[in-house]
């Protein structure tokens, strides 16, 4: 019986970003195991600064179809919405 090893979630941080940002998966045996492979998958260019890994059994996440009771408390908080303030011509497109 062969087993599989975890599936991990990979996040890279850009030389230019100040977050990380998810990039793909891979399997491996442990986070380390995972960190290098993920250096060598993901970061061939130089291009990362940090890289994260997180096993994907730990990740909760919310279903499409829970869009209505996740999210509909925030349409009740107009206030959030840019339409109620005036801004100015001078500062063009934000």
């Amino acid at each position: 019986m062969s087993k599989e090893w975890p599936l991990w979630e990979i996040f890279i941080r850009g030389q230019h970003g100040l977050s990380h940002r998810h990039v793909g998966s891979l399997h491996a045996p442990d986070a380390e195991t995972a960190i290098k492979n993920a250096r060598d998958v993901y970061t061939r260019r130089n291009e990362g600064v940090s890289i994260w890994v997180v096993e994907a059994a730990h990740i909760t996440a919310t279903a499409p179809g829970d869009k209505g009771p996740i999210f509909e408390p925030s349409e009740s908080k107009i206030y959030r919405h840019p339409t109620f303030y005036d801004i100015p011509d001078e500062v063009g497109h934000m």
